[in-house]
């Protein structure tokens, strides 16, 4: 199979789909394996280092889109790619269409086929291609809304772990998954007063388990979420329904209530976002201010952070691409079942039930159509 990577055009992203590391996986596999100049070079890996490991490199990212057959990319194709996608082309990337009805009407247009990192199933049920970034960003979001705490970011002026004489930060986590439990981490790290909430007590067990009076746990409901909000400094938005669009736990009724200079970052803004008042921003103007609190909103967070990043996911979702490449795409999703719930399109067909729902088109179940 000819498979192809290419420099991320969404602002400020860094990462790249596959290292010099998967290219020779790929190579010694038998595949051939095709690199965008430049593409690694956000995160560290030059273009001799790809060739070294045997991959041809290109000019332009239109000559990787005309040859690969298998495309690996970070983050979903922009507006500006959508007239390079071909028939029967597979892209393997993080997709996030439930927001995205352009997007999902590019695709569909182009009779490609669309597996998404962010529901891929493990054997065990769980999101192991997401699970990465999910680490990634939960970590990076306590680190972020630390720094907007700030007087000068717009910020209340407060350190999360106060000192001596003075309280430490009350920070709130909606959700208690991947990215809410490495929320919570980091911020018992740094010294604030955490409560975490949602809806799976099981979840809510472990954490109380792992960091006891070091936190709080809250049932979700949305009494429980119109008492927490006013007293929090930072609220960490980490809600998820894998390919479905965020619920939104965080009404624009909030805002007026909640601490002037108080951050919200919302996470679950790939997915729509948790708040109302959420809308995409970029690492070039990331927040904006309504009511009085500062909203982190960028879709790509771990991009800030591209080496680590990219090498996260690489570890996730090579073994998934080399599985398509050696097996060919349909026997690949036959075999996996999991893998076979990361196809979110294919050939016309929305087939993430998620998807469909988020923007009222018909449902095909990816049992139905891949033969």
């Amino acid at each position: 199979m000819k498979v192809g990577t290419l420099k991320e055009i969404k602002n400020h992203e860094y990462r790249v789909g596959l290292t010099p590391n998967a290219v020779l996986a790929y190579k010694n596999a038998g595949h051939a394996v095709f690199v965008e100049k430049g593409a690694g070079e956000g995160c560290g890996y030059s273009n001799d280092q790809y060739i070294a490991a045997g991959a041809k490199i290109m000019t332009t990212a239109r000559d990787i889109w005309a040859e690969a057959d298998l495309i690996v990319k970070v983050k979903e194709p922009l507006e500006s790619e959508y007239g390079l996608i071909r028939e029967n082309q597979i892209i393997y990337t993080y997709l996030h269409l439930a927001p995205d009805r352009p997007q999902v009407d590019a695709l569909l247009k182009a009779k490609c086929i669309a597996i998404a990192y962010e529901t891929i199933r493990d054997n065990k049920g769980q999101l192991p291609c997401l699970k990465p970034m999910s680490q990634i960003a939960g970590r990076l979001a306590v680190q972020i809304g630390a720094r907007y705490l700030e007087k000068p970011m717009g910020g209340r002026g407060v350190l999360l772990s106060g000192v001596p004489g003075v309280p430490h930060a009350e920070i709130v986590v909606l959700g208690a998954g991947g990215v809410g439990s490495s929320a919570v981490k980091i911020a018992v790290g740094m010294g604030a007063h955490v409560t975490v909430v949602d809806l799976d007590n099981d979840r809510l067990e472990y954490l109380e388990d792992i960091y006891g009076s070091q936190i709080t746990t809250l049932y979700s409901t949305p009494e429980n979420i119109d008492d927490i909000l006013p007293r929090a400094d930072l609220v960490v938005g980490a809600v998820l329904v894998p390919g479905s669009a965020a619920p939104k736990l965080i009404r624009n009724k909030h805002l007026p209530v909640m601490k002037d200079g108080s951050v919200i970052v919302d996470v679950a803004i790939d997915q729509g976002g948790c708040s109302e008042a959420s809308r995409p921003t970029t690492h070039d103007n990331p927040v904006f201010i309504k009511d009085g609190v500062v909203n982190y909103c960028v879709g790509n967070m771990p991009g800030a952070v591209s080496y680590t990043s990219t090498n996260a996911l690489g570890n996730a979702t090579l073994r998934y691409g080399l599985q398509i490449a050696k097996l060919g795409l349909e026997p690949a999703l036959k075999q996996d079942s999991g893998l076979m719930q990361g196809l979110n399109v294919y050939k016309g067909h929305v087939t993430y039930k998620g998807v469909a729902e988020a923007h009222g088109l018909d449902y095909t179940p990816a049992d139905n159509v891949v033969r």
